[in-house]
C-alpha cells in the first residue's frame, strides 16, 4: 500500500463557512487562521475538506456519522497571503485566513462514513474532527489515497503513478456545495471574479508587471491581446510571445482558451507564461502587490489540462 499525506480540514456548516468553501473551490485556494508547525515542514499531496457534521462530539460518536468530502490536490504549499481574498475578508478589508495553500479540485465523495467502513483511517477521521475544534486549521494524516480516487471515479493507480493527471480527474465547481445558493454565473478557474472592473484591474496589473520585466531585459514590448498578450522583440529579430494571467488567489491553475493553447503549442512560436498571484485590489479598483511566476518556453501538456467546454457537431437534417 502506497500512502500519501493529507491535510485534513473541517469546514463549518454556517452560511459564512459554506460561502468561503464555494469561493475556495472557485479560486483554487484555502486558508487557515493560525500558523501550524507543519506549514514550513510538509507539503501535503492532498487536501480533504469535510463538511456536514459538528465536530464538538466524542470520537466514538463522530465515527458513526457521515460527511461530504471534497478531494483536492495540493499544488502550492502553505504561504502567507498579503491580500483579502475570502468573502468575509473582502467584507471587512481584513485578512482573516493569512496562511494559504493552492488547491486543484479532483472529486467529491458525498455521504462518506467517518468510521472505519469509509475511506478514512481512524487517525485521519480524528484529525478532521480536531481541525473543526481548532477553527478549521489543517491536521495532517498519512493514508492510502486509492480509496478516495476510486470513490471520486478518478481512473488512476496511485501505487504506479504517484500523481493525478488533471485530465483524468472530473473536478467540481462551487455548485457541488449543498445548502448555499451559488450565483448564476459560469464557474471559472483560479482567481476568477464576477466583478468586471476588479477583473480588469487584476489583468492590467499583471500585464503591466510583465511589460516592465521584459523591457528591463532589453525587449521591445507590444501589447497584442489575442491570441496572446505581449509580443516581445529585439533588433536581432528574436521574438518571444507572452501569455499573462493575474489572480487574487494562489497560483494553482489558470483558464485558457483553445486558441491560447494551440498558439502556445505551435512549433513556430516561442511562448512564455507569466502569472501574478495574490494581487490586492482596493474598493476603488486599484491593484497592487502580488507574487510573479515566470514560465519560459511554455507548452501546456495534455495531462495538465482539463476540458471545460466541448464543441458539439449537430446532426444534419435528413440523416
Amino acid at each position: 500500500m502506497e500512502t500519501a499525506t493529507f491535510a485534513m480540514v473541517h469546514v463549518g456548516q454556517s452560511t459564512v463557512h459554506q460561502r468561503n468553501l464555494q469561493h475556495g473551490i472557485e479560486t483554487r485556494s484555502w486558508g487557515f487562521p493560525i500558523r501550524k508547525p507543519w506549514f514550513e515542514q510538509v507539503k501535503p499531496d492532498f487536501a480533504l475538506l469535510v463538511t456536514g457534521m459538528n465536530p464538538r462530539q466524542q470520537l466514538d460518536d463522530w465515527v458513526q456519522k457521515t460527511v461530504d468530502m471534497y478531494l483536492f490536490a495540493v499544488q502550492v504549499p502553505v504561504y502567507e497571503g498579503q491580500a483579502p481574498h475570502w468573502p468575509d475578508e473582502l467584507a471587512t478589508g481584513n485578512i482573516i485566513y493569512p496562511f494559504r495553500m493552492g488547491l486543484e479540485p479532483l472529486g467529491v465523495i458525498e455521504n462518506a462514513s467517518l468510521g472505519e467502513d469509509g475511506p478514512l483511517t481512524l487517525a485521519a477521521s480524528d484529525a478532521a474532527r480536531h481541525s473543526g475544534l481548532e477553527r478549521g486549521v489543517g491536521w495532517l494524516a498519512d493514508m492510502d489515497p486509492q480509496p478516495f480516487l476510486d470513490l471520486a471515479k478518478i481512473p488512476v493507480n496511485w501505487a504506479e503513478t504517484g500523481r493525478v493527471p488533471l485530465n483524468r480527474a472530473p473536478g467540481f465547481t462551487a455548485e457541488a456545495v449543498k445548502g448555499v445558493k451559488v450565483p448564476k454565473r459560469q464557474q471559472r478557474g483560479a482567481g476568477w471574479m464576477s466583478d468586471p472592473k476588479k477583473r480588469k484591474a487584476v489583468e492590467m496589473h499583471a500585464e503591466d508587471w510583465a511589460v516592465r520585466l521584459y523591457e528591463s531585459e532589453g525587449w521591445d514590448v507590444e501589447r497584442i491581446g489575442k491570441p496572446y498578450d505581449l509580443r516581445c522583440t529585439r533588433k536581432s529579430g528574436e521574438e518571444r510571445r507572452v501569455e499573462v494571467k493575474g489572480t487574487t488567489g494562489a497560483p494553482t491553475s489558470v483558464e485558457l482558451t483553445i486558441n491560447e493553447i494551440e498558439h502556445a503549442r505551435a512549433v513556430e512560436n516561442t511562448v512564455d507564461l507569466f502569472v501574478v498571484s495574490d494581487i490586492k485590489v482596493t474598493p476603488e479598483y486599484v491593484a497592487s502587490g502580488g507574487v510573479p511566476l515566470h514560465l519560459k518556453d511554455w507548452e501546456p501538456s495534455e495531462e495538465d489540462l482539463r476540458p471545460r467546454k466541448f464543441e458539439y457537431r449537430l446532426p444534419q437534417a435528413g440523416t
